[in-house]
């Protein structure tokens, strides 16, 4: 079992999750969080400081294409350790619909 970064990250990128993981597992894109599958060890500690509730267990039904997400791009995104303020409009994204369809970027963040 691993955690996963979902679609409710998207322009949120709260980052209270990065603070908290043992392991440093978390790799920053342009406007989400992503977790390394294969670093993370299933502490379960980053899922309650979410405050977007981005983060689940992959044992959760339908998440099969987060999963291949976090993966590709934990392989391509830098690896992010310290926390940093959120966007500045995060919380007017926190529960919007469908953002993966119209404001997923695969381009990488700034990482540490």
């Amino acid at each position: 079992m691993t955690y996963v970064v979902t679609d409710a990250c998207i322009r949120c990128k709260y980052m209270d999750c990065v603070e908290v993981c043992p392991v440093d597992c978390f790799y920053e894109g342009d406007n989400m969080l992503v977790i390394n599958p294969s670093e993370c060890i299933d502490c379960g500690v980053c899922e309650p400081e979410c405050p977007a509730e981005a983060i689940l267990p992959d044992t959760e039904s339908g998440l099969e294409q987060w999963l291949e997400l976090n993966n590709t791009f934990a392989a391509q995104w830098p690896n992010i350790t310290r926390k940093r303020e959120a966007p500045a409009d995060a919380d007017e994204w926190k529960n919007v619909e469908g953002k993966y369809e119209k404001h997923f970027s695969p381009e990488p963040g700034q990482g540490d």
